[in-house]
């Protein structure tokens, strides 16, 4: 990866222009049998359609908060990145009552209305699929983010030292992140290889091994949902499917 890269943002950039067909973020979820597998592009594209709705349709600005009440998903990595080219701060489990936005998934919509700002709602099923009923009060992430732009280009230049990111109890800035993110992959050895992980995004140590050091490494991520509902024999097949080289659980 390019030794300048100092958000997240810069690391997609980064992986897109070094090799933008190999796999990104392979996503299961064990409770549905949903797999999906995106490459850096079709990662990137999803993320560039995501920013272009959170600073155009929802006007969200540099410094404003976005409480993202979302599980381990690659709908919520998308959401990640979206944040971090916009600039505005990616609060994870944030309280929807003092965030500009909020973006729920389908268990979290009673919380998610505490937010008097925008809201957005994710259905989270397969093939990223709408909510049969659109969620009173939300748009529906589904329905809005296909005819948003394939291309992102923000208002505003992202000052990699502001704030990025918010996860139990800790802030980093996008040079924060990008540092500690190198870091533990070379503590978890993931260099361009691929790392299992079934932790949640609910702290730090979940976002760096089911995203940010597999993206800061030129490495990928098998981000594995309800692991803890996989048969016997599952996971080990898997590793070895996915040539998985460093597994997190």
């Amino acid at each position: 990866m390019n030794a300048n890269d100092r958000t997240p943002a810069d690391l997609l950039r980064s992986a897109l222009a070094a090799d933008p067909g190999r796999p990104l973020v392979t996503f299961y979820d064990d409770a549905t049998g949903e797999r999906v597998e995106l490459s850096v592009a079709t990662f990137a594209n999803w993320v560039a359609k995501t920013a272009n709705l959170l600073q155009g349709d929802l006007a969200a600005e540099p410094g404003d908060r976005v409480a993202l009440l979302l599980p381990a998903h690659w709908q919520t990595a998308v959401w990640l990145l979206a944040c971090s080219s916009v600039g505005v701060v990616a609060d994870v489990g944030g309280d929807p009552a003092s965030a500009d936005l909020v973006v729920s998934g389908p268990d979290s919509l009673d919380a998610a209305r505490g937010c008097s700002g925008e809201r957005v709602a994710l259905a989270l099923r397969p093939l990223g699929g709408r909510f049969p009923q659109p969620p009173e009060g939300f748009a529906d992430y589904a329905v809005e983010v296909p005819s948003q732009g394939d291309r992102f280009a923000p208002y505003a230049p992202v000052d990699p030292d502001e704030v990025a990111l918010a996860v139990d109890g800790v802030e980093l800035s996008g040079a924060e992140l990008v540092e500690r993110a190198r870091a533990d992959a070379g503590r978890l050895g993931v260099g361009p290889g691929r790392i299992l992980s079934g932790l949640s995004y609910g702290d730090w140590e979940g976002l760096s091994s089911g995203l940010y050091a597999a993206l800061a490494s030129g490495g990928s991520v098998v981000l594995c949902r309800n692991l803890d509902q996989v048969a016997e024999g599952v996971l080990e097949k898997r590793v070895e499917d996915e040539r998985v080289t460093v597994t997190v659980r």
